[in-house]
This record gives structure tokens, sequence and C-alpha cells, in this order.
């Protein structure tokens, strides 16, 4: 098997990184990649990103100890987007404000947008 070549010229140099639970499927966070840091979570085996704010290569969970290992890796059928399944290491938290994951916030939907999906026509 070979590594396909991912795009990073689309988006200046980054792709999105998007982190799932190998076990449980749920979507814990969502970081940018660049060249340097995808060969090093290639090579460590633990997702890198790269920090837009910092402009610094940072490993998730460097400091808290919650570490995402992976478990598999793919990119979409562009090569543009990365999906990396994990386990996350130490007490099992993949955000930062201390919850599982970092999608915790709500947005209500209108009531248009909120049809059942079997229903729809």
């Amino acid at each position: 098997m070979t590594n396909p070549q991912i795009d990073f010229a689309k988006m200046d140099g980054l792709v999105p990184g998007i982190v799932q639970d190998a076990a449980t499927g749920e979507m814990l966070m969502l970081g940018f990649l660049n060249e340097t840091s995808y060969a090093k979570t290639l090579e460590s085996g633990f997702v890198t990103f790269w920090s837009r704010t910092r402009q610094t290569l940072w490993m998730k969970g460097e400091s808290s100890g919650n570490r995402l290992r992976v478990v598999s890796a793919a990119t979409d059928c562009d090569n543009d987007t990365l999906l990396f399944r994990v386990v996350v290491e130490g007490d099992g938290l993949g955000c930062h404000e201390g919850t599982v994951s970092c999608f915790t916030k709500p947005i209500s939907l209108s009531k248009a947008t909120q049809k059942d999906p079997a229903n729809a026509g």
C-alpha cells in the first residue's frame, strides 16, 4: 500500500484533519496539518497539527497527556482532507475545555431544517 499524495496547495499549504474516536465513531475535533505536521503524524503515530495562531507544530496532548494515537488514517476523494481514527490516551478527554469532544455547543436549527430524513422527499 502506498500513501496518496495529499493536496496541500488548495488551502495555502494546509489541509483539515478530522479526528474520530476509533471505538465509538464520535467526532472529537478538527485541526489543520501542513506537510511537516502530516509527516510527523505518520512518523510518530500521534496526530500532530499546525497551529495557525502560534505558527508552530503542536502534538495534541503534549501537555495534558491526552495524546491522539492514530489507529487508521484516510483521505477524502480529493486528497485534501484527512480523517484520523484514534485512541485518546490519558484520561480520554480530547478537548482542551475538558470534554471528550470539541463538538459540545448545540446550534438551534429552523423547523424547516429539522424534517425527519426518513420522510424527506
